[in-house]
């Protein structure tokens, strides 16, 4: 199969081509960087540029399936200014793909997007999955919520539509795993809030394969992206503590703390979601690492 790719050469992309060419697909890729143009035999760039409605629509040729994970990370200051380019770099990319297919003879018949489980409410014991209809009330809700409008409308096209809703993705070339083992590391590692909130995830590996699975499989609809075993906070933390033989000796971290040092980014930290992946595996796929101590070893 050749697929196209956006945000090919990003973290979870990188490790995605990676997997699809070992499953044997061919791969062309935009980016908006010409630097970043390859040309290989399974392994080709395109130039876009969706601020200008530009896009090389060479790109298409001999495509069957498009898989969507363009977007600006949500891993900075959420000031007025970033909050729009979070919107708009998620908006605007789908709508000049979509824009394109309306206006250019292609073969695409299934378009696959990233999305979020931040749509979902705030949950400690009740756990939601995708029939869930209720949606929490925040910044990063609104971003899925638009998110997910703008792949609905490739419907139209006749193209089937996936929406893959994901967890924090942890990984070891970075990303938030990194970042919440710093500082365990310099022993300066702490439990948030009341550490009761709710940690779904999901390991980098799992993540390709699960993007892999339905692709190849063409299913169509919202999948949670998480790993079977979701945790609290304070679990997590403890967890590598323990695995590092680093202690925990400072008190626990107050939400209003970490509002001072990152904004509203802090939700991050102290939103719980507690869902279920269960969807994704009754269609037969298999987690390599269905929990966190799995997981744990092989980041670690």
């Amino acid at each position: 199969m050749k697929l196209l790719i956006t945000g090919a050469t990003g973290l979870i992309g990188t490790a995605l081509v990676k997997q699809l060419h070992k499953n044997g697909h061919t791969i062309n890729y935009l980016t908006t960087s010409k630097n970043k143009l390859k040309s290989e035999p399974n392994y080709r760039g395109f130039y876009w540029n969706p601020e200008q409605n530009e896009i090389d629509t060479d790109c298409l040729k001999g495509v069957e399936a498009i898989i969507h994970l363009a977007g600006a990370s949500i891993a900075k200051r959420w000031t007025k200014k970033y909050k729009k380019e979070i919107f708009s770099s998620r908006t605007k990319t789908a709508d000049l793909l979509f824009s394109t297919l309306k206006n250019t003879n292609h073969n695409v018949s299934h378009f696959i997007s990233a999305s979020g489980t931040a749509i979902y409410p705030e949950s400690f014991e009740k756990v939601h999955d995708e029939n869930t209809t209720a949606t929490a009330n925040d910044f990063l809700s609104e971003v899925v919520k638009v998110w997910e409008k703008a792949a609905n409308q490739f419907e139209i096209l006749g193209i089937k539509v996936s929406k893959i809703r994901t967890g924090v993705v942890y990984a070891k070339s970075g990303g938030a795993f990194q970042e919440i083992v710093k500082p365990i590391k310099f022993c300066v590692g702490a439990i948030m809030g009341n550490g009761k909130q709710m940690q779904s995830w999901i390991h980098i590996d799992d993540l390709v394969n699960l993007y892999c699975f339905i692709a190849e499989q063409q299913l169509e609809g919202i999948y949670n992206a998480i790993a079977p075993e979701t945790i609290s906070n304070e679990t997590q933390t403890k967890s590598i503590a323990k695995y590092l033989n680093k202690p925990l000796f400072l008190p626990n971290i107050p939400q209003f703390l970490m509002k001072i040092v990152l904004g509203q980014m802090s939700i991050l930290l102290f939103t719980s979601k507690n869902l279920s992946s269960e969807k994704i595996r009754k269609k037969g796929f298999s987690f390599i690492y269905p929990n966190f101590n799995a997981a744990l070893k092989e980041l670690l």
